[in-house]
C-alpha cells in the first residue's frame, strides 16, 4: 500500500474506533439540527470512517473509498463548526483547537483526493 493511503487508512480507523471506545467527545459535537440521537450520529460516522480506512487499504477500492473519505471529510465540517460555536466560552486553548480545526479539513479532502488518483 502507497505511503500516503496506509497513513490516511490509518489516521480514518484510528478515529472510527475511538468513535466507538470514547464516544462522549464526538457526541458533544453533533449538530443540534440533526435528528436523533446523537450518539447515533457519532456511532455512524464511526462506521463511516471505518469503513473508508478498510476501502482506502484495499487497491481495488482504494479510489472508491478516498473519494468517500473526501466526501466524509466534507459530510463532518457541521460538526467541526459546532465545535467553534460551542468554545466561545472556554478556555483560549479549547478555542485554539476548535478554530484551529475548521481549516484542517481543506488538506484532509486534498489527501483524500490525492489518494484517489
Amino acid at each position: 500500500m502507497k505511503k500516503d493511503a496506509a497513513a490516511l487508512a490509518g489516521m480514518l480507523a484510528t478515529m472510527g474506533v475511538l468513535h466507538f471506545a470514547v464516544p462522549r467527545p464526538f457526541d458533544s459535537i453533533v449538530p443540534r439540527s440533526l435528528p436523533g440521537r446523537r450518539r447515533t450520529w457519532t456511532y455512524l460516522s464511526g462506521a463511516a470512517e471505518l469503513a473508508c480506512a478498510a476501502a482506502i487499504a484495499h487497491p481495488r477500492t482504494r479510489r472508491a473509498g478516498a473519494l468517500a473519505a473526501a466526501g466524509l471529510f466534507v459530510g463532518v465540517f457541521p460538526a467541526n463548526v459546532q465545535m467553534a460555536v460551542d468554545s466561545r466560552d472556554a478556555s483560549p486553548v479549547r478555542r485554539a483547537i476548535a478554530y484551529g480545526r475548521l481549516p484542517f479539513q481543506v488538506p484532509l479532502v486534498l489527501w483524500a483526493r490525492r489518494v484517489a488518483r
